[in-house]
């Protein structure tokens, strides 16, 4: 069993195209990424609103699409192609995934990962809470 932690994209970018884990230089992500990481995963990936999943090592233009300003339908097209190629990259009945992400960006991945939990830091601000609801 691996444990796979997930974060969410931000809308601070760099201005040019860069390996996702470059590309996002807001502090939400930053603090989200560092939080993932103190977790010890086996892997992390980016839940991204244009490009879906993210490795980090992906290289990827800069963009602006948020999955917070889409409908279910949308969401849901979104969610199939994350988790197409999530079933690819781990283990959907046995892996445990950990997401640090708003529930536009889990509601619809959820329930077809067996093992799953939601987890913040406790060093957010309310904002960054907000933002992540």
């Amino acid at each position: 069993m691996s444990k796979i932690v997930l974060i969410p994209c931000v809308k601070e970018k760099l201005g040019h195209k860069a390996k996702a884990a470059d590309l996002y230089i807001g502090p939400l992500f930053k603090k989200l990424f560092e939080y993932a990481a103190s977790l010890e995963p086996d892997k992390i990936f980016i839940l991204s609103g244009r490009y879906g999943l993210l490795e980090l090592d992906d290289e990827i233009e800069p963009y602006d699409k948020n999955l917070n300003l889409c409908g279910d339908d949308e969401i849901k097209i979104w969610s199939e192609t994350v988790l197409e190629k999530l079933s690819g990259l781990s283990d959907l009945n046995n892996d445990e995934f950990v997401f640090i992400v708003g529930n536009n960006y889990r509601k619809f991945i959820v329930p077809a990962v067996k093992k799953s939990i939601f987890l913040l830091p406790r060093n957010l601000t309310p904002q960054e809470i907000e933002a992540l609801k």
